[in-house]
């Protein structure tokens, strides 16, 4: 099978040395680098020393730099192409691949900060407006870069409303040591992958104040329910919370320290600003950016996310670390309920 990976981020490039490493499978895996030097740094030291310093990138594996206008020439001359750049870069990538004959995903997760919508778009949706006869899906579930790239084990969730995206995303990437299961939810999947960000800044804020296992257990469950919420008013299916892309994204990206979302919230805690707890990571946290257009949806549908608000409050200078604990412990007790109006 021949894989274009287009964005040679750490996931991206995680993503294809995985697939390049399957040696039954015999995928012939090009990574797309738009930075020349990067592709030819990684040629000459097989190893991205940017994204993923000391792995070694399997010898199977290409690398191509050529200019946007002839990435459609690349990318129809493929058996699959997936999209592994931030979600701020999605659109103009759709765009430009608009008459891509292959069936292609995204990696991205989260909202699209408002554009020509009043309300900030899913990946799907946006596909939807700028590609629409496009074959599309996303790849998405708990996983961290480094660890994929080790090999390590690894499960993810191939969702596409065409049935050809999700079967090429299983023949693609399924291999001994990363598991690849098919869903046709793709509204669920990505409501969980964007989501899921929001609520690991505030899991992280929950340890970084020494809280306790309690509280992160209290926290992680009633933000599975505020996702849960936004996905039905959304028209997902509630079984997809319960799944990788729901409760696995959550949990591995709430309490792991690779996380960069969680790594946000113990910043806060710590004291640091927002522009310090950023600065330092070196690559792009999503939730930090989608945290609004989150709340913005959820606002315009009538959920209640008490949870995501807070984080956006806190995002915004506009309340401190200990008062967004005071604020969401506040609360009037209610009912315990996943989706119902209130939390």
């Amino acid at each position: 099978m021949k894989i274009l990976i287009l964005g040679a981020g750490a996931w991206g490039t995680a993503l294809a040395a995985s697939a390049a490493s399957n040696a039954t499978a015999g995928h012939r895996v090009c990574l797309w680098s738009r930075d020349p030097a990067q592709a030819q740094a990684m040629q000459v030291h097989a190893e991205n020393r940017r994204y993923l310093p000391d792995l070694a990138l399997p010898p199977a594996l290409t690398f191509s730099a050529v200019a946007t206008p002839q990435l459609i020439g690349l990318a129809n001359a493929a058996d699959l192409v997936v999209v592994a750049t931030p979600m701020a870069a999605l659109r103009q990538m759709l765009q430009d691949l608009r008459d891509c004959r292959a069936p292609l995903a995204w990696l991205c997760k989260g909202f699209e900060a408002p554009l020509s919508a009043p309300y900030g778009l899913l990946a799907h949706e946006l596909q939807a407006q700028v590609a629409p006869v496009m074959a599309a899906g996303v790849l998405s579930g708990p996983s961290f870069a480094q660890e994929v790239a080790r090999c390590q084990p690894t499960a993810l969730v191939a969702a596409s409303l065409h049935d050809a995206v999700r079967q090429a995303l299983v023949e693609a990437f399924h291999s001994p040591t990363l598991r690849v299961y098919a869903n046709d939810d793709i509204v669920g999947v990505e409501v969980g992958g964007a989501v899921k960000n929001v609520l690991a800044i505030a899991t992280g804020l929950c340890d970084g104040l020494n809280l306790g296992l309690n509280a992160r257990a209290a926290l992680i469950t009633r933000g599975l329910a505020e996702m849960t919420r936004l996905g039905l008013a959304l028209g997902a299916r509630a079984e997809t919370f319960m799944g990788l892309s729901g409760l696995g994204d959550l949990v591995l990206t709430a309490t792991g320290d690779l996380s960069r979302n969680r790594q946000v919230g113990l910043a806060l805690a710590r004291g640091q600003t927002l522009a310090q707890a950023t600065g330092a990571l070196g690559h792009v946290a999503e939730g930090v950016y989608s945290a609004r257009t989150v709340v913005q949806r959820a606002e315009l549908l009538g959920v209640d996310m008490p949870i995501a608000q807070a984080v956006v409050a806190l995002l915004d200078g506009r309340i401190t670390p200990v008062q967004a604990v005071a604020g969401l412990m506040g609360r009037e007790p209610t009912a315990e309920s996943a989706s119902g109006p209130k939390d």
